[in-house]
């Protein structure tokens, strides 16, 4: 059981998987925050049986740990209330583009900040997290960070550069999995199976790719050329790949990725 107090403001998506794997993990002192949508709190507070308020700048300085989980805009105003009230608080967010400069610039010095970032697949203990820790973390605060980060699934330590580059690969790429899904689904079901078949038959697809990924040691191209036999029905497949640029699409839209993180209020 761990007795640390963590304060979560926001209470989206996001939120609620870090909670899930807070419970899981012992945490036991959770209090959850959320100005906008009391309904969704309230929600969180009988779905989780935590703590909540919307007052949370009254309970930071009783805190260890504040989580931000809210979009990458609603940082400004929350880090300006945070500074008035913050001590010695180890200060985390989840969201895109709001790095450890950001942080450290809007809050007091020697502020202990760190940047994490997760992925929706948090919300069942499987994320490919990236984390960077601040200047001024303490050993014990970054064994915190990676508690916390354990109970939501897998992370890496990082720099801050690597972050912001890698976010599009981790935290986007699910979206790019999903869509070549949503596909593969409806062209199953056009053979006559039901959808729930169809799902079936593309996850355990994607599944045991993944784990060929994971154990086996062969590079990606191996694993294709694997699939692929010279002149067969994927090796045809792969030739359209080709011919629409398939790696360059899938180069830009990384950057298109990137650009946007770093740029969140462009339109």
């Amino acid at each position: 059981m761990s007795d640390e107090k963590i304060l979560i403001v926001g209470a989206g998506r996001m939120a609620q998987a870090i909670i899930k794997g807070l419970k899981k993990a012992d945490f036991v002192n959770i209090l959850v925050a959320n100005n906008g949508n009391h309904e969704r709190l309230s929600e969180v507070e009988r779905r989780f049986c935590v703590d909540a308020t919307t007052q949370w700048q009254e309970h930071v300085s009783d805190q260890d740990i504040v989580i931000l989980a809210m979009p990458p805009e609603a940082h400004e105003d929350v880090l300006a209330n945070l500074a008035q009230v913050m001590t010695d608080q180890l200060v985390i967010t989840v969201a895109a583009g709001v790095d450890i400069s950001y942080m450290e610039e809007r809050l007091p010095d020697q502020a202990a900040v760190a940047w994490v970032m997760p992925n929706t697949a948090a919300s069942k203990g499987e994320s490919m997290t990236l984390f960077a820790p601040g200047t001024h973390v303490t050993d014990e605060q970054e064994y915190f960070v990676e508690k916390i980060l354990f109970s939501i699934g897998k992370f890496k330590k990082l720099t801050e550069q690597q972050v912001h580059a890698l976010t599009p690969i981790t935290g986007s790429s699910p979206a790019f999995v999903y869509r070549m899904a949503d596909v593969l689904i409806r062209k199953a079901e056009d053979t006559g199976v039901s959808e729930v078949v169809a799902k079936q038959l593309v996850a355990q697809m994607v599944r045991g790719a993944a784990e060929m990924l994971t154990s086996d040691l062969k590079c990606p191209k191996d694993l294709i050329d694997d699939v692929a036999s010279p002149g067969g029905v994927t090796a045809a497949a792969l030739e359209v790949f080709d011919k629409y640029q398939f790696d360059q699409m899938m180069e830009e839209v990384l950057v298109a990725c990137y650009d946007r993180a770093n740029n969140p209020k462009s339109s």
